[in-house]
């Protein structure tokens, strides 16, 4: 089943509420990046949502960076999403290893991110300086932080679902959900959201029992006369890296930089971080560079 973003309205348009439905694209990053159990979890949490976010951006060629830098064992992971959900990332430590939570019989996606450090995110617009939002982590577990951000640094109620559920024979489904209060909810909306969130099962239950994303946009908010826009657009796993791209991080370095090189391997190999695609340099390709700068 193909992954997919869908939008919709719930209360007469007082509530926007954006599911996604990622499962293709954490089990691509898994298998990218050799990713352990908590790995999966954690990083496909994070595309999932910079996915999500990415949807949101009017900007054609507009992205948005997420980044998580805790004091825990996975060490810092990056996300990046382009206008149409397709979204890359990687994670520091791809292989930590932590036990299950016992209290909850889940993966320990807190321990291994830490419950210190900061959220980020990065939108560029194609503005000289692109916006940098940042909170600090509160529970490590990514769907609190980002409520946590979103409330603290963007003043907007929104509710942030996210889920990965893992075997031991990859991805068996990964999803999402923002619920966005717009200025008009009432009480009364609030109460009913709250309700429906306490009897619903988790996102990456949910998807894996089959259920459709508008079925669920209907769970979570206890409205069952939601508007649904239509799209397409199904968001994949993309990385769009190049020779050329990564010949500017060479370049980046600078000449005494690159003449160590040659002197020392007469060779240079970049390796993406996103992909993990390798690029040779060769000695000739060097000296090019060299005569460039």
């Amino acid at each position: 089943m193909n992954d997919k973003i869908i939008s919709c309205l719930a209360y007469n348009g007082k509530v926007n509420i954006r599911c996604i439905r990622s499962t293709n694209i954490v089990e691509e990053a898994r298998k990218l990046h050799d990713l352990s159990p908590t790995a999966t979890a954690a990083l496909g949490r994070l595309l999932t949502i910079t996915s999500l976010l990415g949807k949101e951006m009017k900007d054609e060629k507009g992205t948005i960076t997420t980044q998580v830098k805790g004091n825990g064992p996975i060490g810092s992971m990056t996300a990046v999403a382009d206008n149409n959900g397709n979204v890359k990332g990687y994670v520091l430590n791809p292989h930590v290893d932590i036990p299950i939570n016992e209290a909850n019989g889940k993966l320990n996606v807190g321990e291994a991110v830490g419950t210190q450090g900061m959220v980020y995110i990065i939108k560029d617009i194609g503005l000289k300086e692109p916006y940098v939002g940042m909170t600090p982590i509160i529970s490590g577990e990514i769907a609190e932080d980002f409520t946590n951000y979103f409330a603290t640094s963007e003043q907007t109620p929104t509710v942030v679902a996210l889920g990965v559920l893992v075997d031991k024979n990859g991805v068996k489904s990964a999803g999402g959900y923002l619920i966005t209060l717009m200025p008009d909810a009432d009480e009364d909306i609030i109460v009913k959201i709250e309700q429906a969130l306490k009897s619903a099962d988790s996102i990456s239950k949910m998807l894996n029992d089959g259920r459709e994303l508008v079925e669920i946009a209907e769970i979570v908010t206890g409205d069952h006369n939601i508007m649904y826009f239509e799209d397409d657009n199904i968001p994949r796993y993309i990385c769009n890296c190049s020779k050329e791209k990564m010949e500017r991080n060479l370049i980046t370095l600078g000449k005494n930089e690159i003449k160590d090189i040659l002197e020392k391997d007469g060779k240079a190999e970049l390796v993406c971080h996103f992909c993990n695609k390798k690029y040779l340099f060769s000695d000739s390709e060097l000296q090019e560079i060299l005569e460039k700068i």
